[in-house]
């Protein structure tokens, strides 16, 4: 696929002048939507529409969960960092030093810094992927490992575990919830591009009246667009693409298309 995903009928392919990507603002300078914005001369905003919010300690209680019962731990997000510790903290426990730590990301595993001092424990870290992580896990198989996730996950690392026979325990320590967006009610966009399907769930959580008329949708990752399609919208810009592995690359695309640039 060369191209964009496009909505074959005329009416929809219109000239973009406005973007709403949901999620927070970069902060690095040189993020792509900047560039695509003063390339294009469009207006590119950012608002999360799902926020993190942690488990209280009583409610993680009530999982019956023993943290030192194992010896390693699977972090798949800096938010999974933070709310493992601060459960730690809450119930007051000190996580042994021999506590393995099996991270997704070389971001991730750095980040651990935060609160242990990384050069005296035993970190394994992944590529990129899940998949990355799993080759690693496969040659610790007698660990018991703990994964600190939240209310909505991913299935590969749980389902890996399973076939594999692993010992794994889930722990919901944070929740995915929907944003307050009710300032933006009167606001219209000509592009709302999505990266999740919680990010639609908050769409019509917030506004269960939604009519997308001539509103564009983009979404990243075949699970956000099945979520799009499962809500009755449709879908016009679909990411990755082999020529636009990036959200901002696949809307640059569209852009040129429709603007005729």
């Amino acid at each position: 696929m060369s191209e964009p995903t496009l909505n074959a009928h005329p009416d929809r392919l219109t000239r973009v002048s406005s973007i709403l990507v949901s999620q927070a603002k970069p902060t690095d300078e040189k993020s792509p939507y900047f560039e695509l914005a003063k390339r294009y001369n469009i207006k590119v905003d950012f608002r999360p529409f799902i926020e993190i919010q942690g488990v209280s300690y009583k409610d993680f209680r009530k999982q019956k969960i023993n943290i030192l019962d194992h010896t390693a731990i699977i972090f798949t997000s800096r938010n999974a960092v933070d709310h493992f510790f601060r459960i730690c903290k809450e119930a007051r426990i000190e996580v042994p030093a021999d506590m393995k730590y099996f991270c997704i990301t070389e971001q991730t595993s750095v980040y651990l810094q935060k609160y242990i001092v990384i050069r005296k424990r035993k970190i394994f870290t992944g590529q990129r992927t899940a998949a990355d992580l799993l080759e690693l896990i496969k040659k610790h198989k007698t660990e018991k490992f703990l994964f600190p996730c939240s209310d909505k996950r991913r299935n590969d690392i749980p389902e890996f575990m399973g076939t594999n026979d692993l010992h794994l325990t889930e722990a919901v320590m944070y929740e995915t919830v929907s944003s307050d967006l009710s300032d933006l009610e009167n606001v219209y966009y000509d592009i709302l591009a999505f990266f999740s399907p919680s990010g639609i769930k908050s769409l019509f959580e917030n506004f269960p009246d939604f009519k997308q008329n001539k509103t564009r949708i983009a979404a990243f990752g075949p699970t956000t667009a099945k979520a799009v399609t499962d809500a009755g919208l449709i879908l016009d810009i679909q990411a990755p693409l082999p020529n636009a592995p990036s959200m901002s690359g696949a809307l640059e695309l569209y852009i040129k298309k429709v603007n005729g640039v």
